[in-house]
């Protein structure tokens, strides 16, 4: 047996990999950066694939599970990850799947009837979480999770409204590095636009809190689920890790005119999150010139050249930093 290595995988390797998977009802993810098959006689026994801080795409040859080959492919994507820069990694797969990898080295933390999030690192969701600033842990707390890609009126007018009816209001910044505006750029700009809102505090949301653009599905048979099994996930994550160590008793959400992903994240969040005593207030968007204010329209109106018309749709804060950044000048 010989490790065969994709960075990332492509020709005929690629093709076996493909076909390999399908047979284990898995689907290859092309988002993988790397891959690593072990193979005998030309044919592959287990491979795994990598993506950033996320193991992917594992599967050994039915016939001989349990011979420790997955173990093997495991600790080639750790090491891999660990010279790529990944000490702490994250593992998505069908429950059922689950006690594999716990005997691995990965651990639990948080699962749905359709996916399981491991990591492994233990209890490392209670370790962020408790390191975030939690100054007041009685009366109404809120929480509003964006994106602010980048941060406009449309998110500070939501920030302003929670804040008004909330003794007070943790912000979290999604923190993956998927947008067009950088994660701390988004930190940064959402900071420096509710400074002037005392009881509020900005967090980033680390690895646990996560968007549509890094899920893997490549284990979801029913592509057509694949958006609300997210969405319950991320739910079960907040409700289980976050909200209860946070004393978090309201979510706050602009109403979504725009993204079916981000209506449909809205709907799953009002049938799950009251279950677990969180209420969840909508907030009808805040309008200028007759049209909903939104982080779209304003990478439009970049890509346009148009920094004069972004003026009234965000804070001063991102304007001055467009502005500093050349946004003015170019288009991207």
């Amino acid at each position: 047996m010989e490790f065969v290595y994709g960075r990332p995988v492509a020709g005929e390797l690629k093709k076996k990999t493909i076909r390999f998977l399908r047979e284990a009802s898995l689907d290859f993810d092309e988002s993988a950066e790397f891959t690593v098959c072990l193979m005998e006689n030309g044919e592959i026994l287990a491979t795994g694939s990598r993506q950033g801080k996320v193991l992917k795409c594992l599967a050994v040859l039915k016939d001989i599970r349990g011979s420790g080959l997955a173990a093997r492919i495991v600790t080639e994507l750790v090491k891999d990850a660990v010279s790529a820069g990944f000490a702490h990694l994250f593992l998505y797969t069908k429950p059922e799947s689950g006690r594999i990898f716990e005997a691995l080295g990965f651990y639990p933390v948080a699962g749905t009837e359709d996916v399981l999030l491991l990591e492994n690192v233990k209890n490392g969701a209670e370790k962020f979480v408790s390191s975030l600033d939690c100054p007041i842990k009685e009366g109404k707390i809120g929480c509003i999770v964006a994106n602010c890609n980048p941060m406009t009126n449309g998110h500070l007018y939501l920030a302003e409204t929670a804040a008004r009816s909330c003794d007070f209001l943790h912000l979290f910044i999604l923190s993956e590095d998927c947008s067009r505006f950088p994660a701390d750029v988004r930190m940064m700009l959402a900071k420096r636009a509710v400074s002037h809102l005392r009881n509020v505090a900005v967090h980033p949301t680390g690895d646990y809190l996560t968007s549509a653009a890094t899920f893997p599905d490549y284990f979801i048979r029913d592509k057509a689920r694949v958006e609300n099994i997210r969405c319950m996930l991320d739910l079960v994550v907040f409700a289980r890790k976050f909200a209860g160590p946070l004393h978090i008793t309201t979510r706050f959400v602009g109403s979504e005119p725009f993204s079916r992903t981000a209506d449909c994240y809205n709907r799953v969040m009002k049938e799950y999150l009251p279950s677990r005593k969180i209420e969840v207030e909508i907030v009808p968007r805040l309008e200028i010139g007759g049209s909903a204010v939104s982080a779209g329209r304003v990478r439009e109106l970049l890509d346009e050249g148009k920094l004069e018309k972004v003026r009234e749709l965000v804070p001063l804060a991102t304007y001055d930093y467009l502005k500093k950044a050349g946004w003015h000048e170019r288009r991207e």
